[in-house]
């Protein structure tokens, strides 16, 4: 394994964040945002993974005035701000909800389940969401 990177506040560490969930009637990918924003704001190297119903999660024109929740969906657009630029949406779970990528509100990069599986083992921390 490669030594751990420096940086002015300790060492650098990649943690992968893993959504799974639908974006509503649960709190875990509201959650799973703020806590992607925690670790890019001390510079760690964060990747996020949308797999399962976390594809919904970046889904565009998301409405939900029916269930009176806030959309924070568009929040995502702001990861590059933060200079998370790693994002990764599971091509099997996109095509079994009939979603391509023009369907997404933020720019990922589409792996199968195998390749996302390699990019989980070269983490060093994985949290599920």
């Amino acid at each position: 394994m490669e030594e751990d990177e420096e940086y002015a506040g300790g060492v650098i560490k990649k943690f992968m964040y893993v959504n799974r969930r639908a974006p509503h009637g649960t709190i875990y990918a509201q959650e799973s945002l703020e806590v992607v924003l925690v670790g890019a704001a001390f510079d760690q190297d964060v990747s996020v993974v949308f797999i399962d119903d976390g594809v919904y999660q970046i889904r565009k024109d998301q409405d939900t005035s029916a269930i009176g929740t806030k959309n924070f969906s568009k929040t995502f657009r702001a990861l590059e701000m933060y200079d998370v630029e790693k994002l990764y949406v599971e091509k099997e779970s996109m095509q079994a909800r009939g979603m391509t990528e023009d369907d997404l509100n933020v720019p990922v990069e589409v792996k199968t389940s195998e390749e996302i599986g390699r990019l989980m083992e070269e983490q060093d921390v994985v949290l599920s969401f």
